[in-house]
This record gives structure tokens, sequence and C-alpha cells, in this order.
């Protein structure tokens, strides 16, 4: 009777197995509704971002000014003076005849102020008039302002050269502005040739080294014949005057042709200070 039961126990088992099986699937709870599938496998789009703000516009680029600066006013010309004359630098011509000797003693005194000694002596002007003289020609016998340029230069104060100016004014200046770029004087064919003075000086309107065109208003001069003169152009100045354009122009003049043989054109004769 045992094993009978056993056997029926285990087939009852074995049944109730199989129909459990078949039996369909069952949720929680029995009541709620079935899920709906959705319609379509494809994954939910992705939510559009929200509009950007529109953007501020951009300042509008300006350009630094800089301040207009203040044009600066071309410069005035002031009164301008330069002397080279000390006291002692004036020397008489000994004869009638020594006038470009005793100029060269005077140029020399003007431009050595070291103290070497001044130039005076009246055999030593001699001395000075005979090279002139033998470095002229065709000037009558005596010295011409060739020899006066050449001398100048011969015994150590040169460069000089004779240069002649056609108008009075372009003289004064061309004569003004060597000594001031040279600190050396300047000679005056004077009497239209027949004499000579020294320009040790002068004062203008404008310094020449600023101003090409200053203007000159004032001449230092040294007459080697002071105290004489001449009845025919007038009385000697005092050394050192400083005589006015016009009053130069008294005994300045424009230079006669047949003084002596020159290719110089004619005009104002200057016994210039050139750059070494």
């Amino acid at each position: 009777m045992t094993g009978a039961r056993y056997r029926l126990f285990a087939w009852l088992v074995a049944l109730v197995t199989v129909l459990a099986g078949c039996a369909p699937a069952v949720g929680l709870n029995e009541n709620s509704s079935p899920q709906t599938a959705p319609a379509t496998s494809a994954p939910p789009a992705a939510p559009e971002p929200a509009a950007a703000p529109p953007a501020a516009p951009a300042p509008a680029r300006t350009q630094a000014l800089t301040p207009t600066e203040a044009p600066v006013p071309p410069p005035v010309p002031q009164p301008f003076a330069l002397n080279l004359y000390q006291e002692g630098d004036f020397v008489p011509q000994y004869t009638f005849d020594w006038c470009v000797a005793a100029s060269i003693q005077m140029a020399h005194n003007l431009i050595d102020d070291t103290g070497g000694g001044t130039w005076s002596a009246s055999a030593h002007q001699g001395e000075l008039w005979e090279m002139a003289r033998a470095r002229s020609s065709n000037s009558y016998n005596g010295a011409n302002p060739r020899g006066w340029a050449q001398v100048l230069t011969e015994v150590g104060m040169g460069p000089y050269s004779v240069v002649s100016v056609p108008g009075y004014q372009d003289a004064l200046r061309t004569a003004a502005r060597a000594i001031s770029e040279t600190g050396r004087p300047v000679g005056l064919v004077m009497w239209s040739g027949r004499h000579a003075w020294v320009m040790s000086g002068f004062e203008a309107v404008g310094d020449p080294a600023v101003f090409p065109e200053f203007t000159v208003t004032g001449v230092r001069v040294l007459d080697p014949l002071y105290p004489h003169g001449s009845e025919r152009w007038g009385p000697s100045p005092v050394p050192n005057s400083l005589l006015t354009p016009e009053q130069l122009a008294t005994q300045f003049v424009i230079r006669e042709p047949r003084r002596w043989s020159t290719d110089l054109p004619a005009g104002y004769l200057l016994v210039l200070p050139t750059q070494g």
C-alpha cells in the first residue's frame, strides 16, 4: 500500500506542475489596466534649447584723437653784435703808402688774443709792405688786394681770398658772415681801390648763423690813416668806430677797374677770410 500511494502522489504533483506552466502570467494587481506600448521604437526627441537673447550691439570703434599741437612760430631776428677789437689792436700806417701793411698788422692783433705780442713796429710794417708788393702785379708799384690776401695767408692768418660782390648790402652780409664763421677780420678795399681798412666787427638784426638774410646795421672799422683822412673821401673814423651802412658807403665804393688788372668783375672788393 505504501508504494502505490507514493506513486499516486508523485503523479498528481507532476500534473499540477504542467498545468501551472500553461497558465497566463498575471500582475500583482489583477484589476490594473494593461500598459500601452509606444507607437514607435525611436527615442523621444530632445527638447529644443531656449532661444538666446539678442546680443548687444558692439560699441563703435573710435580712434583716439591726439590734441592738435599749436604751431611753433618761426624765430624772430634779434639784435646781434660781434666785435674782435681789443684795446691796443690799432696800428697806424707809418707812410702814406703802407696802408696794406698796417692792415696786416692789425689783422694779426685782432686774431691773436693769446698774448703772443702786438705787431706794431715800423720796421716790421715796412717788411710786410715789401712782401705784399712783391706778390702784387699791375698795382702802380704798390701792394694790391691779391698781395694783401697772400701775405695774410703766408704769415699764418689765412686762408684769405679776394672777392668782388656786386651789391652793397650783399657785400656787407658777406663780410659779416665771414667774421662770424671764422672769427677773423675782413679787409675792405676802400676809395675805389686806393686804400685799405679793416672790418673788425658788426651789428645786425639777426644772427648770421641762423638767419641767412640778416640785416647789417653797423660796421666796426679800423682806418690805418687815422687821424689824417682824405680831402676827397672824408675824415678817418676813430679806431673801433661803429659806422652805419650809409656812413661807410661814402668811402667804401665799387672798385675802379683801372686800378689793377684782374679777372674779377667790378664790385665791392673784400679781402675775405675763408674756412681752412
